[in-house]
């Protein structure tokens, strides 16, 4: 991915997502519009409250990006029907038409107000890494970066739900959100935001992206900055008004690109079928959450994602407290990894714990951590942290967590989890 402002516990998951919803193309540094989710298995887990406005950008490029052009024609792409593959049983099969990295930038050009470009690339629907289109875009008003990228989702797929839910205002910071279902079915998500959560710069993001009933995943980023990060604002708002956006994430043309990726013939060519670890329900996570915490606390915010993740804040009167969890199955195979040098408790759990700096813009924030992994091949992980600010991004309100390390082991190591599934 680009640079990233979220290194923490949680973020790994993001690009394994990814991964898995661009049909297994894997995304480069350029392709990544900006940083964001749904599952990971290996390493770190995902850090949540900051990836939930992320993956509105990062979902589209990041599935394995790219453009498409209309009709053929003297300005039209390059768009070129392979020859019939034959089959085994001698009989031929039609290819997709299949779409060029100029040609997706003639067609993104083609949809924008009239203006000029500059920082032009883009990749082919039949490359390796999939098709995606990235220019810097100006109106007469400032430049721009712009980029679209193009992908495969499961229809009604907790991955799509996640996809295509907004933000927890209580995370992420963000100025609007709407996600509705268009009369042919498809998914509209609609939004405006900030490429740092932290707000520590002003560059905003703006994105749109589309599912179709089908499973095409279309996106569009923008920002008020000729790159997404590491240069300076160049103008007050992205040049593409909601209304803009919409006409453009919406095209026809582009469900096109996405039926000309090619299938993974890796996949097809599995014989053993991929193995699903199961997922723990996020409201179940928070819920079991809640019950856990020192009675002292009052819980005055909570929320969390559809599997897996959860937090509340909480305030025992001397100011607000974040506290998060995350409970996944199937990290059996990161216990050398993750957990060299911990404690191993009779049962043959594996547990280490950190306190540690805040790891956003807040100051004076500190982060106190609990991480454990059951034994058994279920490898039931379940990580805890407090923190002692409610919002990550903002400056500490106390001196110290509102719950206590020997707390936030006991919650973590608690059998309850067990039950989850």
């Amino acid at each position: 991915m680009l640079e990233t402002d979220r290194p923490d516990p949680f973020e790994d998951r993001l690009s394994a997502a990814l991964r898995d919803a661009g049909d297994d193309f894997q995304a480069d540094r350029a392709a990544l519009v900006t940083a964001g989710r749904v599952r990971g298995r290996r390493a770190l887990l995902r850090r949540r409250t900051a990836v939930v406005g992320g993956v509105a950008g990062v979902a589209l490029a990041g599935v394995g990006g790219a453009l498409v052009l209309p009709a053929d024609g003297p300005a039209g792409p390059d768009r070129s029907t392979a020859a019939s593959a034959g089959t085994p049983n001698g009989t031929a099969t039609a290819a997709a038409a299949a779409f060029t990295g100029d040609g997706l930038l003639r067609e993104l050009k083609g949809l924008l107000p009239r203006g000029t470009y500059g920082e032009e690339s883009a990749r082919g629907s039949d490359h390796q890494l999939g098709p995606a289109a990235h220019l810097v875009y100006d109106d007469g008003a400032g430049a721009a970066a712009i980029g679209m990228g193009f992908g495969r989702v499961e229809p009604g797929s907790a991955q799509v739900r996640e996809l295509m839910a907004c933000p927890d205002h209580d995370t992420t910071p963000y100025d609007d959100c709407t996600s509705v279902r268009l009369p042919d079915g498809s998914l509209l998500k609609l939004y405006q935001g900030y490429e740092y959560p932290d707000l520590r710069v002003d560059t905003k993001l703006w994105t749109a992206d589309l599912v179709t009933a089908e499973g095409q995943h279309v996106s569009v980023s923008e920002w008020n900055s000729p790159a997404e990060k590491g240069a300076p604002v160049s103008r007050d708002e992205p040049p593409l008004s909601t209304e803009r956006l919409r006409a453009l994430v919406t095209a026809g043309v582009w469900r096109e690109v996405v039926d000309a990726i090619p299938k993974n013939p890796k996949r097809s060519r599995s014989a053993a079928p991929r193995t699903e670890r199961p997922e723990v329900a996020g409201k179940s996570v928070g819920d079991t959450l809640a019950g856990l915490l020192p009675g002292k606390l009052d819980v005055v915010a909570h929320g969390g994602q559809e599997s897996e993740y959860a937090y509340v804040v909480v305030d025992d009167g001397r100011g607000r407290s974040l506290v998060q969890i995350n409970v996944q199955y199937g990290m059996a195979d990161a216990a050398g990894q993750l957990y060299a040098g911990g404690e191993i408790l009779p049962d043959g759990t594996r547990l280490v714990t950190r306190q540690e700096p805040g790891e956003k813009a807040g100051s004076g924030v500190v982060m106190w951590t609990v991480d454990t992994l059951r034994p058994g091949p279920a490898g039931l992980r379940v990580v805890i942290s407090a923190f002692n600010t409610g919002d990550q991004n903002k400056d500490a309100t106390r001196d110290a967590p509102a719950v206590s390390m020997e707390q936030l082991r006991e919650i973590a190591l608690s059998g309850q989890w067990d039950a989850l599934r």
